[in-house]
């Protein structure tokens, strides 16, 4: 039996706890207990696609892939081979028409039917992008009710609250991409929907801009706002009127004003993303019978109505041969690589067959046209185990022939699938291979071997964001095409015992040059992190890997907050340019919330002058403190469950501390000096207890601090006993802790912050009551949209995927 050869694995001795827990916690099945047991339920459901007298043989062959670094997305290790009805599809596209019920008069389905699809295929395990351009704008007439249209953006607060209320197989949250076109008569509220606070929390948004759009904000043109259906009187008094190719005109606007709109947006709020419509319709290999005007949530696939991403990224850093240089000069594999994105193909191919499907319709589409994505992940370590810098040409060369590769096996396997299997159904060779589409930039080989054969999948290769299949099965690799994030932070639980243990999550590339020699305090200059290299170095690499990938990139460019916003529009027409897809950007900024940021203390002399050393000893810790110094401070987040005759009720706090001058030699100490609720959490509760916080930094300044706790110990009220925490009696038994009110139960919660504190100086934060794993906010905090872990206005786009820069939760990834 033939076996593909497994590269050589990288020498990290034993997996991290990181790595255990999201494996445990995401993926690990009742009765598995390490990956190869996972690895052998995938390679076994995948292969019984296959015919009888060859499952056996495939089975052995996908899990040495498995082994070698082919894993499939998270909903294929998840589900793939159980028992559960759920997808292993990770995303879709599905339509919305212009109607209410039923289906409009060009066959999509009616707003309701299309929110009952889409909550089917959420609850299924799947997101959804949709487009929701064909819906009529505000204002436009209906004239089956004599009314007027309330437009897009207020039947999208519907899909919102679906979302919401759907969860999906595996505890999974139903992730959403919303997209508007720019000619959309709503596009302008569509744009500025975000930034009122809590809108479409469940909704990414991006606005599909046309190349003649693009075109006439570059020359100052107007750009008119049309739509299908009539307007309502009140608009054609206004001006609104048809025109020759039979849309209606609601208003003209001056393009550059409309794309400022957008632009002003994605600077304050980090959205809408922008997809460049013209770009994705016209490399598609399939533009012959089919038009794309969405994608799904992370915007790596663009897909037609009820297209599906069927996903499968490949571990990088597996085929790099002496990483750093240590036992020779480092290489990467590419002969290793090929086969295994050869096998890959095979194997998202027979996902296809395998998969429950939520709708009938998508069946049908994945059938006709068998698009699959293989992918990578690791790209960021890979470069620099190669020694090569990920935002200098070099790197982008390496990432381009990476990229290269992995094009040419696939395409050249599916090619020998399609001999085996048949080609997909919609295949037209002439078409396929017309001028300007993806596969016309194929090698003559290829093509020459498509003409001949046919090729088995339509589209091939995406390049997704890899979340927590990244932490699980790559030894917590940088995610997707991006560069790490950070080289390490702090986790620490409490464990059953009631002891504690804290660990560290390590890059891969970062701890692997430890394990092999390297001096991990001195760096060489090819370790560079995200946020350490320019937007432009960001793009470029998308530049550079582009044109070897036939669908899109999901990547997000991460910018300074002190980025100019001139530079910042000209990063968008930098991408279109550069002929991308799409575009996201993420600049940290108060207005999308916290402000707090949580940095290695500063020497305290930097944080706040020390005053004059007087003739008699003053304690550091009643000094007053005048105002809140400028700049990050040190802080934690700390969880407080507690029960109330309304039932359990669950608050963040956090608390800041200033390293203050002990006045013995040269040392410090923490000195609490501000106290913070993340908005939104406590509902009619929320104005007492922001101030009560506001109080409680005021008296923390003034130095005392420790006579408010004392006396917010005593508040009672008439709504009976609190319960948080737990008291130790004489005898050694453990009970319950009571309290006269919240007041009073928060007052207690921040005097054991504070203890711990004293007792521990580098600690971050512990429970109050029953064990459970909390997370050591990250080196860098950002300001973001609110984090449903922790309830920290932190959560940013990192690597394609929500990520909580207070405490580490990794949320939705499409």
């Amino acid at each position: 039996m033939k076996r593909e050869p497994t590269p050589s694995l990288t020498p990290s001795t034993s997996m991290q706890p990181i790595s255990l827990d999201v494996l445990r916690e995401k993926y690990l099945k009742p009765g598995e207990t390490t990956a190869d047991e996972l690895y052998t339920r995938v390679a076994r459901a995948l292969a019984s696609a296959e015919a009888p007298e060859l499952r056996t043989e495939y089975e052995a062959r996908f899990l040495a892939n498995l082994h070698a670094g082919a894993i499939g997305a998270g909903r294929i290790m998840s589900a793939a081979g159980t028992d559960i009805q759920a997808t292993l599809i990770n995303c879709f596209v599905q339509p919305v028409g212009d109607c209410i019920q039923g289906v409009d008069d060009e066959g999509f389905p009616g707003i309701y039917e299309a929110l009952r699809e889409a909550a089917e295929t959420m609850r299924r395990g799947g997101g959804v992008g949709y487009d929701f351009s064909r819906i009529r704008p505000k204002g436009a007439r209906v004239k089956g009710t004599a009314s007027m249209a309330s437009g897009p953006c207020s039947y999208m607060n519907v899909f919102d609250q679906s979302c919401s209320t759907v969860e999906s197989a595996g505890a999974r949250r139903g992730a959403q991409m919303g997209v508007l076109r720019i000619d959309h008569p709503d596009v302008q509220e569509f744009i500025t929907a975000k930034r009122t606070p809590g809108r479409w929390n469940n909704f990414n948004v991006s606005v599909g801009v046309s190349d003649a759009f693009l075109q006439a904000v570059q020359r100052g043109a107007t750009w008119d706002l049309v739509h299908k259906a009539r307007p309502g009187d009140d608009l054609l008094a206004q001006g609104a009127h048809q025109r020759a190719d039979g849309q209606w005109v609601y208003a003209t606007v001056q393009a550059q004003a409309l794309w400022d709109t957008i632009m002003k947006s994605a600077y304050d709020f980090a959205e809408p993303g922008i997809l460049f419509l013209g770009r994705i319709n016209e490399d598609n290999n399939l533009r012959y019978c089919e038009e794309i005007a969405a994608t799904n949530p992370c915007g790596e696939q663009p897909l037609p109505s009820y297209g599906c991403c069927d996903l499968g990224p490949v571990i990088l850093p597996r085929f790099v041969r002496h990483a750093f240089g240590f036992g020779g000069v480092p290489a990467f594999d590419f002969d290793a690589f090929a086969k295994v994105v050869a096998l890959q193909v095979r194997a998202l191919d027979n996902v296809l067959d395998v998969t429950f499907w939520p709708l009938p319709q998508q069946r049908e589409e994945s059938a006709a046209k068998r698009r699959i994505g293989v992918g990578f992940t690791g790209m960021g370590n890979t470069l620099a185990m190669l020694c090569l810098r990920y935002d200098q040409p070099e790197g982008r060369e390496m990432a381009a022939r990476i990229a290269q590769c992995m094009r040419d096996a696939a395409y050249t396997a599916s090619v020998a699938l399609a001999t085996e299997k048949g080609a997909f159904p919609k295949f037209d060779a002439a078409q396929y291979l017309a001028e300007g589409t993806f596969a016309s930039r194929l090698p003559e080989p290829i093509k020459a071997s498509i003409r001949q054969h046919g090729i088995r999948n339509s589209h091939l290769l995406s390049i997704a964001p890899t979340g927590t299949v990244s932490l699980a099965f790559a030894d917590n690799a940088s995610n997707g095409i991006e560069p790490p994030f950070s080289w390490m932070y702090k986790r620490k639980k409490r464990e059953s015992d009631g002891s504690t243990t804290e660990y560290a999550v390590e890059d891969h590339a970062w701890r692997l040059y430890r394990e092999l020699g390297g001096n991990v305090d001195a760096l060489p200059d090819y370790f560079v992190s995200a946020l350490a290299m320019s937007a432009q170095d960001h793009i470029a690499m998308m530049e550079a890997v582009q044109p070897f990938v036939d669908t899109a990139i999901s990547k997000t460019v991460n910018i300074p907050a002190d980025y100019p916003y001139d530079d910042f529009k000209n990063l968008y027409m930098q991408a279109w340019q550069a002929r991308l897809k799409g575009l996201a950007t993420y600049r940290p900024n108060a207005i999308l919330g916290s402000v707090l940021e949580v940095h290695t203390p500063a020497p305290a002399a930097e944080a706040a002058p020390a005053p004059a050393a007087p003739a008699t000893p003053v304690d550091p810790m009643r000094t007053v403190i005048e105002s809140r110094p400028r700049g990050g401070l040190s802080a934690v987040a700390e969880k407080l469950e507690y029960w109330t005759q309304e039932g359990h009720k669950t608050l963040y706090l956090i608390v800041s501390f200033l390293p203050v001058p002990t006045g013995i030699g040269n040392g410090t100490v923490d000195r609490a000096i501000e106290f913070f609720m993340p908005v939104g959490q406590s509902g009619e509760s929320q104005q007492w207890i922001t101030s009560s916080m506001r109080m409680l930094s005021l008296a923390a300044r003034g130095g005392f601090l420790e006579r408010a706790l004392s006396d917010m110990r005593k508040v009672a009220w008439d709504r009976g006993p609190v319960r948080l925490g737990t008291h130790r009696k004489d005898d050694g038994t453990v009970v319950p802790m009571w309290h006269d009110s919240e007041v009073a139960a928060m007052a207690y919660a921040i005097q054991n912050i504070l203890a711990r504190r004293v007792a521990d100086p580098v600690q971050q934060q512990l429970p109050l009551e029953e064990p459970a794993a909390m997370a050591v906010p990250v080196p860098q905090s950002m300001a973001g949209k609110k984090c449903t872990e922790c309830g920290a206005h932190a959560v940013i786009r990192k690597d394609g995927c929500d990520y909580c820069t207070q405490c580490g939760h990794l949320g939705t990834c499409g």
